[in-house]
């Protein structure tokens, strides 16, 4: 059987849509691949930071506590977590360096998660559950802070930094869902045929 609906509603195996997509259809996958990509790239980008802990720990206290760093004056308890932690995790490093493993896998999972998005890259419509799935992870993160956060001894000021990362991550991946929304729309009322 060769139905023209089946037919259009597929994409290649090179991830772009076929000959019955319509250039509003394919000028929405390019947006969608763009937006994946910089979401992509911040998650990249999120992991190799957590490996040079200690380094970027030092430089931060160093340039909230230099010439005319406004933390100094205006935020002294937020300078203070900051030279706390560099401490920390300095004095950590010094006594007990096999715990920073614990970071290394912080950062490995951003890099296995990134690499997670090769299909929705690929095939956006048809790997839309991975989209839907970091969006859940990225709500996730708000629960996380507010529980954990206290348990940790984490100032409030800083669950609310680790907490943006969930809503500033959230965005780009709402805007991708709404992107979609119609050609996995159509993608279902156009199921492909079952192989065989």
């Amino acid at each position: 059987m060769t139905g023209s609906g089946t037919a259009d509603s597929r994409t290649t195996g090179s991830g772009t849509a076929d000959s019955g997509t319509t250039a509003a259809e394919r000028a929405a996958l390019r947006q969608v691949r763009r937006w994946l990509w910089i979401f992509v790239v911040c998650l990249v980008l999120s992991g190799l930071t957590a490996f040079p802990l200690e380094a970027e720990t030092r430089w931060l206290a160093d340039l909230a506590a230099g010439p005319g760093a406004p933390v100094t004056d205006r935020f002294p308890a937020l300078l203070e977590w900051t030279e706390r932690v560099r401490d920390g995790i300095a004095e950590t490093n010094a006594r007990y360096p096999f715990l920073a493993y614990g970071t290394d896998w912080l950062a490995f999972a951003h890099l296995v998660i990134a690499a997670a998005f090769w299909g929705p890259i690929k095939d956006p419509v048809r790997n839309v559950w991975v989209i839907r799935w970091a969006v859940l992870a990225c709500a996730g993160i708000i629960p996380l802070a507010l529980i954990c956060g206290p348990l940790r001894g984490i100032p409030p000021y800083w669950r609310l930094v680790d907490m943006s990362f969930g809503i500033v991550g959230v965005v780009p991946l709402l805007i991708v869902l709404r992107a979609l929304r119609p050609l996995v729309e159509r993608a279902g009322n156009h199921p492909a045929p079952a192989a065989g």
